[in-house]
């Protein structure tokens, strides 16, 4: 079946033994669109990109990205995935750790010399290329995992809680290039618990406790109920959760 958006999730159930940690997903990603999963920690944002992603697999229900059922080895080159905990190589230096992974994408040894260095300036850390990631900061190891995310231009993007730990300057110029990721077409998927992140992305999926509780923009959720804050409406809707 093909769909008419770049993510769709359908009803995926996921237990970790007789944990019931995502209960009948649901979401539809259209291509270009940043779109934004707001929750507390717990609530299982992690748990829905990892299946989108492809590192996990449901329980029940499906994953498609791009048309393809997930998990798909061959999709893995078309996701740049970016984790909440940093996968690098600590020993090796930062321009070591892109070239490794850039091989894994089937970059040429060029492109990665080229990309490496525009992807190290848009996350201000070109004057840290040759240095072991050892030496780094926690704000600087996660930059560098977002550089290594988009070295190999995918189309889809999925970021799990990028800009933590982030300067706020640096968090603005990040948002502005996701965007402009976005107007050339890419896909991105970023999960976050900062509101003012949450009203950058186009589209919004609230959850609480392992569901969705709300969808639309963040207009919209606002409007619905007649606040002046998306931080109102997620308090509003995770009410309504709590009661049903």
């Amino acid at each position: 079946m093909e769909y008419p958006h770049c993510i769709v999730v359908r009803r995926v159930n996921k237990f970790f033994g007789k944990k019931h940690v995502l209960k009948d997903i649901d979401l539809e990603i259209p291509y270009g669109h940043i779109y934004g999963l707001l929750g507390p920690s717990g609530c299982g944002k992690t748990t829905v990109v990892k299946i989108i992603a492809g590192i996990l697999e449901a329980t029940s229900g499906e994953a498609y990205v791009l048309n393809e059922a997930m998990p798909k080895l061959s999709l893995m080159t078309k996701i740049g995935y970016m984790a909440q905990s940093d996968a690098l190589y600590t020993s090796l230096t930062a321009a070591e750790n892109l070239h490794f992974f850039g091989a894994i994408y089937g970059m040429s040894k060029s492109d990665i010399k080229r990309k490496s260095a525009e992807v190290m300036d848009l996350v201000n850390l070109s004057a840290d290329l040759h240095k072991p990631v050892q030496a780094f900061s926690g704000g600087m190891k996660r930059r560098l995992s977002l550089a290594m995310a988009i070295l190999h231009s995918p189309p889809v993007l999925v970021l799990d809680e990028p800009t933590v730990g982030i300067d706020p300057l640096l968090r603005k110029n990040i948002w502005q290039e996701l965007n402009k990721f976005a107007e050339q077409g890419t896909t991105i998927l970023v999960t976050t618990h900062v509101m003012d992140e949450a009203d950058k992305c186009h589209n919004l999926a609230m959850m609480r406790n392992g569901r969705l509780i709300a969808k639309g923009t963040s207009q919209e959720l606002q409007a619905h109920i007649g606040v002046n804050s998306l931080e109102e409406a997620f308090i509003y809707y995770g009410g309504q959760a709590d009661e049903s």
